[in-house]
């Protein structure tokens, strides 16, 4: 199910809530005082796009297949697989 956020026009507080598709409508209706704000969503991977770095566990679970994989191709010094 989405998440969606809405901006109370009054005070300016934010929420997000959880709801299908078809109360969207139902619930507008009964919060006029709610706007709903629009965001892009996050549909791609944030460590590959360079939003996130991850963490060093990450990093260490790479080294040790490097060190224990013949001829592997992995770079030690990145997370580009």
């Amino acid at each position: 199910m989405p998440t969606y956020r809405f901006r109370n026009k009054e005070t300016d507080e934010v929420t997000e809530l959880v709801m299908k598709i078809a109360e969207l409508d139902t619930y507008r209706e009964a919060n006029p005082n709610l706007e709903t704000i629009i965001t892009a969503p996050m549909i791609c991977d944030p460590v590959r796009v360079g939003a996130r770095k991850p963490d060093t566990g990450f990093k260490e679970v790479l080294q040790k297949i490097h060190e224990r994989t013949p001829g592997s191709t992995i770079n030690q010094g990145s997370v580009q697989i």
